[in-house]
């Protein structure tokens, strides 16, 4: 039977079941379902392999160091050393768990609309196993990147107060209860439609991560950030960025990072990732631009840490469209992306008076819903898109609306669980005095800086 592994020997196949048929139906039919079988049967592809090996590599470069610096320089000096161990180990904790259970949960197989129930231990899976054209082994770890980000990007709205046994205990809980589920909830697919991932099965279209990601960090920060509370001073006191240059420098990793994350998503060296790859150029330079213009609008400079903010803004918002736009919807869904979420951090927040320390929730959440409803315009031909002339849109678009609204309960509903059981269990947040000191010296003996 090893003859059906080669072309022409699905061929011989093929024409011994023709010949057969008429004399032994049954042994015809076994053999041509045989050879059916054998040609759908996934190859490996060594092009789409090495590219996905690459963005898996590019997507870690975005934690560590891009988002380390590009958090550690917009804190406080005293805190730097605590935001780079956060980091760390936070995303440390993520990959362990991950290959442990998390793969299992998200993409295990023996699933329901919300969860996965298999390959614990990644058991079953070897260095021949094969997730479509490259080994599975690649797409676990590549899987376990976005996990370790996501959780990363959390940090972002507690930094500067809360305890580092606090945030570890809320990771472990927050990625069981919440990653895990919504990956599986939205990228999980089956010919069985009762296994199928509850918005995957709507046909909602989120290309790399909008909702997984972006809303789901955002609107965890944001929960943190009301029940761990406020830092000592804020609003009263400046708590200006202390090195902008390591947020550009940041800013820098996480955008070439990023086309691991967006490119990468297409799971294959091919014109989707391709695609993928120039909008995610476009989009993020009409972020960068568009913050600052929008600066100016409110009479204000533009500003460095205004631009590295919109090109955060940009890749959040084409994050869900990066497949699902042409490169000029892609302009538009950055540039619409940064002006909302700067105007939401420059106005709505002051006014709210919650402490996001970094604006994870005013970035990646705002940014991260405009992107997630607006890849519903993204498809439209007359934006470059690639939907025909079928294409629904107020249908798609409500399916859009709709993933965002399950999203952001279910993060907001499980954050909440998970900040709380974190809070009883370690107090929550540094004593004032540490608070006051800094975070590098009162939770880890150190300092970023000597002198």
């Amino acid at each position: 039977m090893e003859l059906r592994h080669l072309p022409w020997g699905k061929m011989a196949l093929g024409l011994g079941a023709a010949g057969l048929a008429a004399a032994q139906p049954a042994f015809a039919q076994e053999v041509a379902a045989a050879a059916a079988e054998a040609a759908d049967a996934p190859v490996l592809d060594t092009g789409d392999t090495a590219w996905m090996i690459v963005a898996t590599v590019l997507v870690m470069t975005m934690i560590v160091p891009g988002l380390a610096l590009f958090y550690g320089g917009l804190v406080r000096t005293k805190n730097m050393a605590s935001v780079l161990t956060q980091i760390l180990a936070v995303a440390s904790l993520a990959m362990l768990m991950w290959v442990s259970f998390g793969y299992a949960l998200a993409f295990g197989g023996d699933s329901n609309a919300f969860i996965s129930s298999g390959k614990y231990f990644l058991s079953g899976i070897t260095a021949d196993t094969l997730s479509g054209s490259i080994p599975e082994f690649v797409f676990v770890a590549f899987q376990m990147t976005f996990s370790a980000i996501t959780v990363a990007l959390v940090v972002g709205g507690l930094v500067e107060r809360m305890k580092f046994s606090a945030l570890m205990v809320f990771a472990i809980i927050w990625l069981t209860i919440v990653y895990y589920p919504m990956a599986h909830m939205v990228w999980y697919g089956s010919d069985d439609p009762a296994a199928t991932g509850l918005i995957f099965g709507w046909d909602a279209l989120d290309f790399a991560g909008g909702t997984v990601v972006h809303i789901n960090a955002g609107v965890s920060a944001l929960v943190g950030a009301i029940l761990i509370g406020k830092r000592i001073g804020y609003q009263k006191e400046l708590m200006a960025p202390h090195s902008l240059t390591m947020t550009l420098i940041g800013t820098g990793l996480l955008w070439v990072g990023w086309f691991g994350f967006n490119a990468g998503s297409a799971l294959a060296a091919n014109g989707s990732a391709g695609l993928a790859l120039i909008n995610t150029f476009t989009a993020t330079a009409a972020g960068v631009l568009f913050w600052m213009l929008t600066e100016r609008a409110l009479g204000h400079s533009g500003s460095l840490l205004g631009a590295c903010s919109g090109a955060i803004a940009g890749l959040v918002a084409i994050t869900p469209a990066a497949g699902n736009s042409g490169p000029f919807g892609a302009i538009l869904l950055g540039a619409v992306g940064a002006v909302i979420a700067c105007l939401f951090v420059m106005k709505a927040k002051p006014k709210l008076g919650f402490d996001d320390s970094l604006d994870v929730f005013g970035i990646h959440g705002v940014a991260g819903i405009v992107g997630s409803v607006g890849t519903a315009f993204t498809m439209l031909a007359v934006l470059g898109g690639p939907a025909g002339d079928d294409y629904a849109l107020w249908p798609q678009l409500w399916v859009q609306v709709k993933s965002v609204l399950v999203a952001i309960v279910w993060c907001g509903v499980g954050a909440a669980i998970a900040f709380s059981v974190a809070k009883a269990v370690t107090g929550g947040r540094v004593t004032p005095d540490v608070e006051r000191e800094g975070l590098d010296l009162g939770e880890h003996g150190e300092r970023a800086y000597n002198y």
